[in-house]
């Protein structure tokens, strides 16, 4: 089995890999029988010279790989026809900006495998750059805050070595008795929380959030049944929850009166009502000083996240009565953090970290026959032609 790792084309540029060279090296001592061929690539964290003195092939040429693994969608021209691949395609929600490259995907009867569609047998996700995107995330609501109230200016994450730098600088800041709500449960809010734990912010109650003043900074983790209510008064229960959307509003009121900073790590779907509503930040009592969005759903859960921002430009202000985009320094604004890629900002810790998934989940199953069935769930096309599970696309494409 011969694997090729792609250099990344998209733009901005993303820095991360789905295998650094040391990763590589454990993969062919456990399986033998693997061969790896790395593109050549100017903006890869790791370096070409590093992969060539461990001893794998740097080259253009990867029409004889069998299985071709990047991070984020290829672009059209440069997908190789009746190979297997590996990498974030964007489609599976039926994005219209990805139409033309799942429907050349079909037309070049190429066999595509999704990370996205990484499952375990109850449908949860294996695979994923949400922890980082978590860390950094949070880590870029105290950059906006301090840099929005003067009080601190930290550097960028994608200019820091890793993530434990990255934490160091953020300890070395002196941070206000400030009240922080954090959404979300999943791997984007686990790592937000890692990072908050990391500085030794203190974790409160949801009572004591509500209820307590502070004298040092803290923070509380919410999850869906903890901001949204049933509309009818009865008690919210996740099971419901996500059957009867239109049975329930969102409660978070009760948390923006009282919290300085939101960071969002929450999964909304698309017909589950809106989380911060504009109405919430026009009240008077609104105590939102900066909210980082990194769920980055514009025009949706978040009224004030209007766009996504990027790692060049990632804050921007929010004016709730004007409901319009304003310069972070207004005196009626709300800071605004939207960055899509946030992984990238740490890529050396995010490729490591993806590249153990990949080690423990995806590789296996080329040599076990598939036993758990995770290449059977994750792929979305076969020789020009969806598969079973993602028909639903048929017209989201025309099937040649």
């Amino acid at each position: 089995m011969k694997i090729g790792i792609i250099k990344e084309r998209i733009a901005p540029p993303d820095r991360r890999v789905v295998f650094t060279p040391e990763k590589l090296v454990l993969l062919t001592q456990k399986y033998p029988s693997i061969s790896v061929k790395i593109e050549k690539s100017e903006v890869r964290f790791y370096l070409d010279h590093e992969y060539e003195q461990l001893g794998f092939e740097v080259t253009d040429d990867l029409t004889d790989c069998d299985v071709l693994f990047g991070v984020k969608e290829i672009p059209v021209e440069y997908l190789i026809p009746n190979k297997k691949y590996f990498f974030f395609s964007h489609t599976i929600k039926k994005q219209p900006h990805n139409q033309p490259l799942l429907q050349a995907i079909i037309d070049k009867r190429i066999d595509l495998y999704d990370y996205e569609t990484v499952t375990d047998a109850h449908g949860k996700r294996l695979i994923g750059f949400g922890r980082y995107a978590g860390l950094v995330g949070a880590y870029n609501a105290f950059r906006l805050f301090g840099l929005k109230y003067e009080l601190f200016k930290l550097a960028k994450a994608e200019n820091m070595h890793d993530k434990d730098v990255m934490i160091q600088r953020l300890k070395n800041q002196f941070l206000p008795p400030i009240k922080i709500v954090v959404t979300g449960k999943g791997r984007v809010g686990s790592g937000v929380k890692e990072l908050l734990k990391s500085v030794k912010i203190k974790e409160v109650s949801i009572a004591d959030f509500l209820t307590k003043k502070y004298d040092c900074p803290v923070f509380v983790q919410i999850e869906s049944t903890d901001y949204f209510k049933r509309t009818d008064g009865s008690i919210a229960e996740k099971s419901d929850l996500y059957k009867n959307w239109n049975a329930y509003t969102s409660d978070f009121d009760k948390y923006s009166k009282v919290a300085d900073i939101l960071i969002t790590g929450h999964f909304h779907p698309h017909d589950a009502p809106p989380i911060l509503t504009r109405e919430m930040l026009l009240d008077a009592k609104c105590s939102l000083k900066v909210v980082a969005d990194i769920s980055c759903d514009a025009d949706g859960s978040i009224a004030c996240t209007l766009r996504p921002s990027t790692i060049a430009e990632p804050f921007y202000g929010y004016h709730p009565k004007e409901n319009k985009e304003v310069e972070i320094f207004h005196p009626s604004s709300v800071g605004v953090m939207a960055v899509n890629n946030l992984p990238c900002e740490i890529s050396k810790d995010a490729s490591e970290g993806f590249s153990d998934m990949l080690m423990e989940h995806v590789i296996p199953a080329f040599f076990n026959n598939d036993k758990d069935g995770i290449l059977e769930r994750a792929q979305i096309t076969k020789n020009g032609a969806l598969m079973p599970r993602f028909k639903y696309l048929s017209d989201y494409i025309t099937e040649s």
